[in-house]
């Protein structure tokens, strides 16, 4: 399992969590939310992105904290 954090345009209600698959939101600068928790796998992965393409809102960045990485893999799209 892998703790991920998502960054998208647009804040988010806390009550968004629940239907996140209990992630965690954080509203931070420049009027984006951070997604962020455990997801146990790529499938449940995609459900949340299939999520944030639902309400239409921008994906910024996913990075995922794996088990066994130092460093944190960082993937971008363009704005």
């Amino acid at each position: 399992m892998a703790v991920y954090e998502i960054r998208v345009k647009g804040h988010l209600d806390g009550r968004w969590s629940e239907w996140f698959d209990g992630l965690t939101i954080a509203n931070v600068e420049h009027g984006d939310a951070l997604l962020s928790g455990e997801i146990v796998d790529q499938s449940a992965l995609h459900g949340v992105l299939a999520k944030v393409r639902d309400l239409g809102l921008p994906l910024i960045a996913v990075t995922c904290f794996g088990p066994d990485q130092q460093e944190p893999t960082l993937r971008t799209t363009k704005h």
